[in-house]
């Protein structure tokens, strides 16, 4: 969070702080955030997995024959967790994975990282909700600290259309003194 900070000082946004929103200039140059949050979605994908029907006969890439009607389903939790595709680490969050050398938020391809689904399909308002998703974190951490008081090491998810967790996510929230991280 001290990209928020950074952010801040730089004097791009409004000087009251806490009570101020944040541009989006200052939304876009959060790498590190945009990174956090999507190593956050790949780990835990809101929609878990998720079921097409085939509109005609098709073939997968990997030479498996799909009849007109038959019904396809694919685990995006199950995806982020191959190690074919993201390494020895694939199960540790670990956003520098979504960085480049120069510390910019380098994407991979839809089809690998299928949280916003690709190809004709693809979610229109992806840019949309990324930028929600850091605006609502930046200004929420910006003003709270999180201590995370279950027992668990790392939560239990609970497979459904929407991925959720079992028993939820316990946490004891510190209002901060002053907006600085």
């Amino acid at each position: 969070m001290r990209e928020v900070v950074v952010a801040r000082a730089s004097g791009q946004g409004d000087a009251a702080g806490a009570t101020a929103t944040f541009s989006f200039d200052e939304l876009r140059g959060v790498h590190y955030l945009h990174a956090a949050i999507t190593e956050s979605m790949r780990l835990y994908a809101p929609v878990a997995m998720d079921t097409h029907s085939c509109k005609e006969d098709d073939l997968l890439p990997d030479g498996t024959f799909v009849r007109r009607g038959w019904l396809t389903t694919y685990s995006a939790y199950a995806m982020a967790r191959v190690e074919d595709v993201w390494g020895e680490d694939c199960e540790e969050f670990r956003p520098e994975r979504w960085l480049g050398e120069d510390g910019a938020f380098r994407p991979e391809s839809p089809f690998r990282y299928p949280v916003f689904h690709a190809g004709p399909r693809m979610c229109l308002g992806k840019e949309m909700a990324y930028i929600q998703m850091k605006s609502i974190v930046a200004c929420v951490f910006e003003r709270f600290r999180f201590q995370f008081v279950g027992g668990e090491e790392r939560p239990r998810p609970v497979l459904s259309l929407t991925l959720r967790m079992e028993g939820g996510l316990p946490m004891k929230v510190i209002e901060r003194k002053s907006s600085v991280v």
